[in-house]
């Protein structure tokens, strides 16, 4: 067993790393410059620097030496200008906006050639409008793997010489408010846990409950009902649902509260109807399954031996369907965690869904990362004690 786990470790090692890969390439790339995002196009260049430090948005993507500076303004023919930089008498004029070191300019001629140099210490930069197409300015970095890509490996796991040691999870901080990451995450995660546990529960064992009672009674009146209900449920908007218990229950008979969190009577709601919108899948899947494993010769083998229905149904079927049951929830269980979108949105809900939501809203690329990336590493955690679990469930496998 323990070179199974270590090998499904490094798979999952490796699932994470491809994760990464395509959230960085999501936010940091197709997203564009979150300075710009942030600031607007009218925040002075040393703001605009200091942002992307701090964000590690300057950096080379991959590789490289050359970081992205707002020392000088740059320049691009098919542009506009940029503060810092004017037109006087057939020449283009750039001004500093801040002293720099180790800056380096990338120019482009109107004929496409492009050269690399340093820059001098002067204060206005002069070209020639009509020889030069573009000019570029950088800052050198004597790191070149100090890049994009590795600081988001860094904010998943990174070592440090003092204490704390190892830092798991350090998104740093928010784009609109400056909060670190890390405490939204702690303070969102127990709603979501309070709000998701009670219906992964209650989807669980009501659905196999009602499963069970449908596949027992197999071409009845009540197995027809059940499959009617079910597929009836699967097909209702999960937004109507909300809205017509949150007038019908809590407006228009005051069971429940609408909105806020203020304890326990505040999550019967959207409890229940996280459960009246997920038990129609899990009646379906269930009942499909229970049906396929009662043509089992074990199961008729036990009927004729005078097994009691409790014995067959509750012992022999559940457990040999319960690999099925496993991978069902274990694809659920990350969303234990991250919460559920339209619940805590619509309940008012301060938990992980709820500050996806947020987010989303404000263009907080930063936190929307951390997001993602926390519930692609639940998912990978999730399906690695799936596989072990699977080998509990059924002794027929062997983790080799």
């Amino acid at each position: 067993m323990l070179y199974f786990i270590i090998r499904r470790t490094l798979y999952s090692v490796l699932i994470l790393l491809g994760v990464v890969l395509l959230t960085f390439l999501l936010f940091n790339v197709a997203a564009g410059d979150p300075a710009a995002a942030v600031l607007g196009k009218n925040a002075r260049p040393d703001e605009v620097e200091s942002l992307r430090r701090e964000l590690g948005a300057d950096l080379p993507l991959f590789f490289g030496r050359r970081c992205l500076t707002e020392a000088y303004p740059a320049y691009d023919r098919a542009e506009p200008l940029r503060p810092g930089a004017e037109r006087r008498e057939g020449a283009i004029l750039l001004h500093r906006n801040f002293p720099a070191d180790q800056l380096v300019m990338q120019i482009t001629d109107a004929r496409g050639k492009t050269v690399e140099t340093a820059v001098p210490e002067e204060e206005t930069l002069c070209f020639d409008e009509a020889e030069t197409e573009r000019v570029e300015f950088f800052r050198l970095q004597s790191n070149p793997f100090r890049t994009q890509f590795f600081r988001a490996l860094g904010e998943i796991v990174s070592f440090h010489a003092a204490f704390p040691y190892v830092k798991v999870l350090d998104f740093g901080k928010t784009l609109t408010t400056r909060e670190p990451i890390s405490r939204i995450l702690l303070r969102g995660v127990w709603p979501s846990l309070l709000l998701m546990v009670p219906i992964f529960l209650g989807e669980l064992v009501i659905g196999v409950a009602l499963a069970l009672l449908a596949a027992a009674f197999k071409d009845s009146w009540i197995d027809r009902g059940l499959v009617l209900i079910s597929v009836a449920g699967m097909s209702i908007s999960y937004l109507v649902v909300i809205i017509f218990a949150q007038w019908f229950l809590g407006y228009y008979y005051d069971l429940f509260p609408v909105w806020g969190f203020e304890g326990w009577r505040s999550l019967g709601l959207p409890v229940l109807v996280g459960i009246l919108c997920g038990i129609g899948g899990n009646v379906r899947f269930y009942r499909t399954v229970f049906v396929n494993e009662l043509r089992r010769e074990y199961l008729r083998t036990a009927a004729a031996k005078g097994a009691s229905p409790l014995t067959i149904y509750g012992r022999h079927l559940l457990r040999n369907a319960a690999i099925q049951i496993i991978t069902r929830a274990s694809a659920a269980l990350p969303f234990l965690f991250t919460g559920s979108l339209l619940l805590e949105s619509f309940f008012g809900i301060p938990g992980l869904g709820f500050a996806g939501v947020d987010a989303l809203y404000n263009s907080d690329l930063q936190l929307l990362k951390a997001l993602v990336v926390t519930s692609a590493l639940l998912f990978v955690v999730m399906n690695l004690l799936a596989d072990l679990a699977y080998a509990w469930a059924d002794p027929r496998i062997r983790l080799e």
